[in-house]
């Protein structure tokens, strides 16, 4: 009985994810609502908005889709295992309904997150650094970005966060919490962990452009294989030595 309401639930948060990571991906490629078309993977804007309330709300919704396209797919193991432990704990309320509250704490997170990148996108427009498909035009920010990210993928800190997203097991153990309320806590403190893993990476939005569709997939998927790939926090270390040398020689280019 426990493996058919198991499965039952698996397959619903799992259709539950899919629909809302193919709907935000749906919405980027749309153009966010920017007014945009699309040109070799890289979405153009029709025109720049002033920075109106309004538009920041729409850049706000844009940043927030954009994290939760990223970001869902790379917790999704996290996400059903909290579902699983939920139906056998067999805690008061549906563990569907619990999983989606889960979710949503973990959403919630990246959603204050893109809150910071609107505020940062902002200061960046207006000390005229940044293009209109908004990627940095400072060689010097650009490469100061891929090093500081680099350096910061082998930093205690990270490597500590990003275990406790490749662990769903010890997450869970360490975090559980009971009812509708722990399961939004939890949601927040594993997006938290998240968040510390990958909070410099999705600032070389600002480098490979905010706006460019496979730039975007490209971290997505890079994030994906840093969490869930075997070796994946040995790619990560990798990839930071590569950001380096990158970093570096963009900002070898101001020398000539």
């Amino acid at each position: 009985m426990i493996e058919a309401l198991l499965r039952r639930d698996r397959i619903l948060v799992v259709g539950a994810m899919l629909t809302v990571t193919v709907l935000a991906w749906a919405y980027l490629i749309a153009g966010a609502g920017m007014g945009v078309h699309e040109m070799d993977g890289m979405l153009m804007p029709m025109h720049m908005g002033a920075w109106t309330p309004a538009y920041a709300g729409l850049l706000f919704a844009m940043w927030a889709v954009m994290m939760a396209a990223m970001m869902l797919p790379s917790a999704a193991p996290m996400i059903l295992f909290y579902g699983s432990i939920a139906r056998r704990r067999r805690d008061k309320g549906d563990p569907v309904t619990a999983t989606g509250v889960f979710a949503s704490g973990y959403i919630a997170v990246w959603a204050a997150f893109s809150l910071a990148a609107v505020a940062l996108q902002f200061a960046l427009e207006q000390a005229a650094l940044l293009s209109p498909m908004m990627e940095t035009t400072s060689i010097a920010v650009a490469g100061s970005v891929l090093i500081a990210a680099g350096i910061y993928q082998w930093t205690p800190f990270k490597q500590a966060c990003l275990r406790q997203c490749r662990s769903p097991l010890d997450f869970v153990m360490t975090h559980w919490r009971e009812g509708t309320r722990g399961a939004l806590a939890m949601g927040i403190v594993h997006g938290s962990y998240c968040l510390g893993c990958c909070w410099m990476l999705m600032l070389l939005l600002f480098v490979g452009g905010v706006m460019n569709l496979l730039w975007i997939a490209g971290l997505a998927v890079f994030v994906m294989i840093e969490k869930l790939a075997p070796a994946g926090h040995w790619i990560g270390r990798a990839a930071g030595i590569l950001l380096i040398a990158w970093g570096g020689a963009t900002l070898g280019g101001l020398m000539r």
